[in-house]
């Protein structure tokens, strides 16, 4: 049935449309600023290495990443270009489920307004990410959800649980949701979808459709597992900052509205079929908590919390000094824009992030610059090498993001592939025994490549020439001898994180 209207509930507002476009707009527009992602330059290598799954993320992420820039060669728009259409598409659902709890024109436009100004909403859709698929998917199944308990439209069930197998191949995470949206059902009710044999319907497709990645993961010990423990609170201050940086991963200025999505359940009066939807973000919090989860793991969830407040706001904005209601609504909307694109976007030049804002709420943007100064470096040692080292030298890289970046901007400067131990990499071979030296990248010195390196030196450093403290900046290109066969060494320079 359509999204845009069903019996019973009026057609979607056309100023929906037009938000989310501007939010597509927005998002291609900035695609090209700085450069690419580490995890971007590693989804590509990824996809190129077809496979069921891999240790830290189902494929298809991957998969896109990699048809992406296979289509149009090192074009950020391109790749990016998936990633602005499901954030789009994310807001144009939130709209969806203000209107299926009975918000009007105004409503919808304030649930898509929020949403697509959103500081998550803005920060996943401009680059690619498991979290912007989790977005959609997790929206999705809970609009699925909504419309199966406000009118009693069983089969929307077994869409949940196809939503759900599909967000699996993607990231993982929207099936801990749906488990906990279950387990709300079965304390706060509404409690017949435990009983419909469409909901276990559901349940068995979302099975079904994750299975290979499920499999893949068994067959390989469980290495997300590994990942997530070992990436628990390693951002947004861990269990201390959890709580704070829900404040703002929205936008301050528009807590309330998320906060009367939350609320609104539980009031006389309010939607009470959905007070499994403040149930969930509860438990997930909880859960979250008590795992050392990051922060943003709850960042799926607001856009339907957003979606539900629009309908008090909506509400409150006609009552008395609707004018000065109403300005008050634009002025966050306004405040929230001018901080979070500033923020989620690369707009500031730069030589500018440096100590800025932008890097104390979002250190992703500084890990987007100083790529092809890092190649350059690295294309500039390996020629300077005598030929007779480099024809038994391997480029080994600590991390993903640079052995990424060797393998996508290298083979135009001439380098060969790389090898890593991080994730996924180290599903895809190891250097051959030939080479008895490395030309080591990521690492902090002689000191943290021993004692499964030896005799190392350090031959350049890398410099992203403006300035700016991320990942890779100051760190040593070092030649050094491998401490014993890569084969010996292989499971040590192995790593999950």
């Amino acid at each position: 049935m359509s999204l845009l209207a069903r019996p019973g509930v009026g057609r979607l507002s056309a100023w929906v449309v037009m938000v989310a476009l501007t939010q597509f707009v927005v998002l291609v527009a900035t695609s090209t600023r700085y450069g690419y992602h580490g995890d971007e330059m590693y989804f590509i290598a990824a996809g190129s290495h077809p496979a069921a799954g891999y240790p830290d993320q189902p494929p298809i992420v991957p998969m896109v990443a990699w048809a992406m820039s296979a289509l149009v060669p090192h074009s950020l728009v391109m790749l990016r270009l998936p990633s602005a259409v499901v954030s789009s598409l994310t807001t144009v659902v939130a709209a969806v489920i203000a209107r299926e709890v009975g918000g009007k024109g105004r409503a919808q436009v304030i649930a898509a307004a929020c949403t697509a100004g959103s500081g998550f909403a803005l920060a996943v859709g401009h680059m690619v990410s498991t979290t912007t698929f989790d977005m959609l998917s997790t929206t999705l199944l809970l609009w699925c959800v909504i419309r199966a308990v406000m009118s009693d439209q069983r089969s929307m069930l077994l869409a949940a649980g196809l939503v759900t197998g599909i967000g699996c191949e993607a990231k993982p995470q929207v099936a801990v949701v749906a488990a906990v949206v279950l387990a709300a059902l079965a304390v706060v009710g509404p409690r017949w979808p435990l009983s419909s044999w469409w909901l276990w319907a559901g349940v068995a497709l979302a099975v079904l459709i994750a299975a290979p990645y499920l499999v893949w993961q068994a067959r390989h010990g469980w290495p997300q597992l590994t990942v997530a423990q070992n990436v628990a609170g390693s951002a947004e201050g861990g269990r201390i900052g959890f709580i704070p940086f829900q404040v703002v991963m929205v936008s301050l200025f528009l807590v309330p509205v998320w906060v009367a999505g939350l609320v609104a359940p539980l009031r006389r009066g309010g939607p009470v079929l959905l007070r499994f939807l403040p149930m969930t973000y509860a438990g997930l919090a909880v859960l979250y908590l008590a795992a050392d989860g990051k922060a943003y793991y709850l960042a799926s969830l607001y856009p339907t919390l957003l979606a539900v407040g629009s309908v008090p706001v909506a509400a409150w904005l006609s009552r008395g000094r609707r004018w000065l209601r109403r300005g008050a609504l634009g002025v966050a909307i306004a405040l929230t824009l001018a901080l979070n694109v500033p923020v989620a976007l690369p707009v500031l030049p730069a030589d500018q992030l440096q100590g800025s804002l932008v890097m104390a709420l979002n250190p992703d943007q500084g890990e987007t610059v100083g790529w092809p100064a890092f190649i350059s470096t690295v294309t500039a040692v390996w020629r300077g090498l005598p030929p007779s080292i480099r024809a038994r030298t391997a480029i080994f890289t600590f991390s993903y993001s640079e052995a990424g970046a060797v393998d996508l901007m290298g083979p135009s400067q001439g380098l060969p592939r790389a090898y890593s131990g991080h994730n996924g990499f180290s599903e895809w071979g190891q250097p051959p025994e030939r080479d008895r030296t490395a030309l080591l990248l990521g690492y902090d010195g002689p000191a943290d490549a021993a004692p499964y390196f030896r005799q190392c030196k350090v031959l350049a450093h890398i410099d992203n020439h403006v300035g700016l403290d991320n990942s890779e900046q100051g760190l040593p290109v070092m030649v050094c001898h491998p401490h014993g066969t890569w084969q010996t060494l292989w499971p040590h320079l192995r790593h999950y994180e």
